[in-house]
């Protein structure tokens, strides 16, 4: 399921990078936005990889965005902790057909693989 909202950037968080247990290089950067609702505003995203990361850095704070996102679940010590991975990010004027900002490039732009499989779909 992917859900969309609309708001105003407020923080971008600092940016978090580690190496994972197999031995590969992460970085994860958060950020939050105002979507002007009346109870609990502000909401806090999640991107990872390069890619995504650098879709954050075409808008500033104040600026009005519309995120795309996927809601995520996972279970650790009998409590469950939630993320909301941001996977394209748009200025909301672009998104409405204004041209005041042009849309920045999402994860879905990048070319797709271009490998053979046998798989039947």
């Amino acid at each position: 399921m992917s859900l969309a909202v609309k708001g105003k950037l407020v923080k971008v968080l600092p940016l978090e990078s580690g190496t994972s247990k197999a031995g590969k290089e992460w970085k994860k950067q958060g950020f939050v936005i105002d979507s002007g609702d009346q109870f609990n505003p502000e909401i806090c995203f999640s991107l990872f990889g390069d890619d995504k990361i650098a879709m954050l850095r075409n808008f500033g704070p104040g600026q009005e965005i519309e995120v795309s996102f996927n809601v995520s679940s996972r279970e650790f010590n009998g409590k469950y902790y939630h993320n909301l991975d941001a996977w394209r990010i748009t200025g909301a004027s672009a998104s409405q057909g204004g041209n005041e900002q042009a849309a920045a490039p999402t994860y879905e732009d990048a070319p797709l693989p271009t490998e053979e499989d046998d798989l039947p779909f």
